[in-house]
């Protein structure tokens, strides 16, 4: 991280006696430097309080989405990254997003949604940690990944090996855009004219993709068991939360 300070006196002592390397000063590494996406604002403060008193530690940047915390180009060695955000966007894509510019992620959630904590476990990301936890807890941990370490929760755990019928059932890319579009509220012949196929192709593709759930052990008989599917799966945003519900 730091470098040697290179003078001309401790350059020549270099060149003309190279055991002196052993004897010269190795600068410290800086403190790990953290980004946060979360949008909402008193959590970011939380996480300033918590961190504010260990020198190990500084938050560099914070945003309320992954595109705008990439914008600012801060160099990172740990995003801390909350689940539900309001651009409804997938925790599978924000981590891929991250991980795609070099970033090892954190999350840190409510864990009120299994599905959602199992799409980032997928991605990759180094742990999932709850905003219920003890401060200690989540400094240990936001310590932890910030000098890449794994952070083995129990929560992780059970949202990774507790469901084992939540596979991948294999859809492929026109069968995700037409589930995403038919889930989501429109009707066949809408997907139809937005995705360029027949109406019975669209038919075709919706039984398609009810049998793989089913093949899968994860029955999408109705419609709304099909959003659900998707929500599950990534292809679609979660639904926010009412705003006067935790």
């Amino acid at each position: 991280m730091g470098t040697v300070p290179r003078t001309p006196g401790a350059r020549s002592a270099l060149t003309e006696n190279p055991s002196n390397a052993d004897h010269l000063p190795v600068a410290e590494p800086g403190p790990r430097r953290v980004g946060i996406v979360e949008d909402h604002e008193s959590v970011v403060m939380g996480l300033e309080a918590m961190l504010a008193d260990q020198p190990d530690l500084v938050i560099v940047a914070s945003a309320p989405t992954v595109p705008e915390l990439l914008a600012l180009g801060a160099d990172l060695d740990l995003v801390i990254l909350d689940l539900r955000l309001s651009d409804g966007s997938s925790p599978k894509t924000n981590v891929e997003q991250l991980r795609a510019a070099g970033l090892e992620t954190l999350v840190f959630t409510g864990a009120e949604n299994p599905y959602l904590v199992r799409l980032a476990a997928k991605a990759g990301v180094l742990g999932v940690l709850r905003k219920s936890e003890p401060t200690a807890t989540v400094v240990a941990a936001i310590t932890a990944a910030a000098n890449g370490e794994q952070v083995v929760t129990t929560e992780w755990a059970a949202a990774i090996d507790g469901d084992p019928g939540l596979h991948d059932v294999g859809l492929s890319p026109r069968q995700r855009d037409v589930l995403a579009l038919y889930a989501s509220g429109e009707k066949a012949a809408r997907v139809a004219s937005l995705t360029g196929l027949a109406p019975h192709t669209v038919n075709d593709y919706l039984a398609r993709i009810r049998a793989k759930y089913a093949e899968a052990g994860r029955p999408a008989r109705t419609k709304t068991d099909l959003y659900k599917r998707a929500v599950e799966d990534g292809w679609l945003p979660p639904p926010l939360l009412h705003p006067g519900r935790p």
